[in-house]
């Protein structure tokens, strides 16, 4: 017969402070199979755990229930403590009396207290019929994958690859550097972006262990932490990066011209081209829809008469033109993923009441970045696009798309506050003559010398803060008219702007759900990536082996990007250092025998891990991958004919917990 040990923790106050600890603890005594009760102030420490293990070996227990907070917090911890006595790991029940109990019911101490010792009365009665589960080892494949190619993608690349790990470096632009390349300077200490980016840049590329694959896109993604098997679709550059140099030559002799997306269309670039003078690679592609040579062939089906054009192809001094390049699939297996793929500014055209689009003098904080660079399209000079003017009052719009649950997103976008501080420093130290305006709802300046930055804008640069909404900005002559209020003051401004900058916020980046769901990852009502836990798994997601970093999971600077870049890779270095992997064995089973062969288990499985396989018989029934099996038990919920089970979840020992109810 079994001999159970019962444990309950008081939390501090957390569980003690509602649920009367003693009362569980003498109700539990007298529950079948258990010999023994203890409590604790905190059974996750050292010394609770350390009086946990001792009162397993003197009373030769062989199961173990602990009254505590969630198993999601503390089970590993606690299956660790009960298997260094000689317990199998499994043999261990987490009731959860503080998130299920105390926390809930705190303003009924008393419900609280019977309905803790309801729980561990279930969780008794299903320990008892736990069964010991043992563990598999897998290999371990040690390539990681690194998608995104922004400072956050970089960061990761570079640390798993000086750990001497094989990375490659997926990136679906023509270059790496993401929007960090597209800032002039970054706050709060003014760093010209591009001095700190591209040396970055250039490591990736020269790095023996980084293979680069930019234009790229990932399209599949199968198997499980370890042994991964990614699809990944190179795009079609039209120049064989292997024999072009990066001369220039047909860059600079192309004929044709189109808005450059990297300046936001400000400025012109041509068919063949590189994003930015920095780009890494330094290799162009050939935008085929603005390329006059595929126009012409496009027009010569249609039976139309266009010129032909191949500039580019007579000019290329190593013949690096190859018109009939196509997109190309590779196939490779990574034993780790960290997902980098950044953010996009929110589209600021849903405000009608800020010209949304209607005015040309109304630009957004990245368009400003793009004048103020000395690669941008006006080579650093900042003039109002509508007529090449100097701008000499500058008014900011703040929290455009953030903290707007009408028409943008009710989140923070974190940054905004700081770059515009940063703009208006900028823009007075270009022109001293400028005079800068910003409405705020609040200053949130909550990182490493913000404060101070923002403050420098007002008193040494004479930046006007004023607090409150814009209710409008209508043009009126060649000045654009911002109406508002100064909520301090308490009445309706009215300033004659040459030029306004909204501060739009950020938004996860185009495709981050689609791509969410190719790698089996949660994700947010905003598309952001969820983490394991935000605290204590801040770069993990609940898939094992893949992790995140930087601005997918929310809004982040670029330090706190670098420092997840980092994190994540520290966490594949970790996974890369074992050389087998150990499995959970708390996964589905399929009973062949009851099997009817519906295979709806196969649709509802969210990981792909069920296959199917013939019997001798003939009959066609599932299989599950152990190995790649969460136990999420979606399976064991859609099965008809009850073939489908959980391991440490089972029918029986779930209606065991039932029925212990019905005393």
């Amino acid at each position: 017969m079994a001999r159970t040990g019962v444990f309950i923790c008081h939390c501090g106050t957390n569980i003690g402070g509602t649920v009367d600890v003693s009362k569980v603890l003498e109700a539990a005594k007298s529950m079948p199979t258990v010999a023994y009760v203890d409590d604790n102030t905190y059974s996750c420490s050292e010394p609770g755990q350390a009086s946990i293990h001792d009162a397993i070996i003197e009373n030769r227990l062989d199961r173990v229930v602990i009254g505590c907070c969630s198993p999601r917090m503390h089970e590993n911890t606690f299956r660790k403590t009960v298997a260094t006595a000689g317990i199998n790991p499994y043999l261990l029940e987490i009731s959860n009396i503080r998130e299920h109990c105390s926390w809930v019911h705190g303003d009924d101490k008393e419900a609280a207290t019977d309905k803790a010792i309801e729980l561990v009365r279930m969780a008794v009665a299903k320990v008892a019929s736990l069964e010991p589960l043992f563990s598999r080892q897998v290999g371990l494949t040690k390539r990681a994958l690194v998608i995104g190619g922004g400072i956050a993608g970089i960061q990761a690349a570079l640390d798993i690859a000086n750990a001497d790990y094989e990375v490659v470096l997926v990136e679906r632009e023509p270059s790496i550097g993401g929007r960090m390349a597209q800032l002039d300077k970054t706050f709060p200490t003014l760093d010209c972006s591009a001095c700190i980016l591209a040396p970055k840049m250039v490591d990736v590329a020269q790095h023996p262990n980084i293979t680069l694959l930019t234009y790229a896109e990932v399209q599949d993604v199968k198997g499980f932490v370890g042994n991964f098997e990614v699809n990944i679709l190179q795009k079609a550059r039209k120049v064989d990066h292997i024999k072009c140099t990066g001369c220039g030559t047909c860059w600079q002799k192309c004929l044709e011209r189109t808005p450059s997306e990297f300046n936001l269309e400000m400025g012109k670039r041509s068919a063949i081209y590189i994003p930015f003078p920095q780009a890494v690679p330094l290799k162009p592609v050939i935008d085929t829809e603005h390329c006059a040579h595929f126009k012409y062939l496009e027009a010569k089906e249609e039976g139309r008469d266009l010129p032909d054009c191949n500039i580019c192809q007579q000019l290329c001094p190593v013949s690096a033109i190859d018109y009939e390049q196509e997109d190309q699939i590779i196939s490779e297996r990574f034993g780790a993923i960290i997902v980098a793929t950044g953010y996009q500014t929110f589209d600021h055209s849903v405000y009608h009441e800020y010209g949304s689009g209607r005015y040309a003098d109304v630009i957004t904080g990245l368009h400003l970045e793009r004048l103020l660079s000395a690669s941008g399209p006006t080579g650093g000079e900042v003039i109002r696009p509508s007529d090449g003017l100097l701008p000499k009052t500058v008014v900011f719009v703040s929290c455009v798309g953030s903290r707007d649950e009408q028409k943008g997103r009710a989140y923070c976008s974190k940054v905004c506050c700081m770059y515009m501080a940063k703009q208006a420093i900028m823009l007075k130290e270009h022109d001293p003559e400028v005079q800068c305006y910003i409405f705020y709802i609040d200053i949130r300046a909550g990182g490493k010398d913000f404060e101070e930055f923002a403050r420098r804008a007002q008193e040494e640069y004479g930046t006007l803060y004023l607090r409150g909404r814009i209710s409008k900005i209508y043009q009126e002559g060649k000045k654009l008219i911002v109406c508002g209020e100064d909520s301090l003051i308490g009445r309706p401004v009215e300033i004659a702007a040459d030029l306004v900058v909204l501060a739009t916020g950020m938004e996860p980046s185009i495709g981050a759900a689609e791509l969410a769901q190719r790698l089996k990852i949660s994700y947010d009502t905003n598309n952001f990536f969820i983490e394991a836990h935000p605290k204590l798994r801040p770069v993990e997601t609940n898939t094992d082996g893949i992790f995140l970093a930087g601005s997918c999971i929310g809004p982040r600077d670029i330090p706190e990007s670098v420092a997840q870049g980092g994190a994540a890779a520290a966490k594949v270095a970790a996974l890369f250092s074992q050389d087998v992997l150990t499995t959970d064995p708390m996964v589905a089973t399929i009973d062949p025998m009851l099997c009817s062969g519906c295979l709806l288990c196969t649709q509802v499985c969210p990981f792909n891990a069920i296959d199917t396989q013939v019997t001798r018989d003939g009959r066609t029934i599932a299989l599950v991958n152990e190995t790649m099996c969460k136990g999420c038990g979606l399976c064991v919920a859609s099965c008809r004919f009850g073939a489908a089970d959980l391991r440490g979840f089972t029918q029986q020992q779930i209606l065991a917990q039932v029925t212990s109810l019905w005393r």
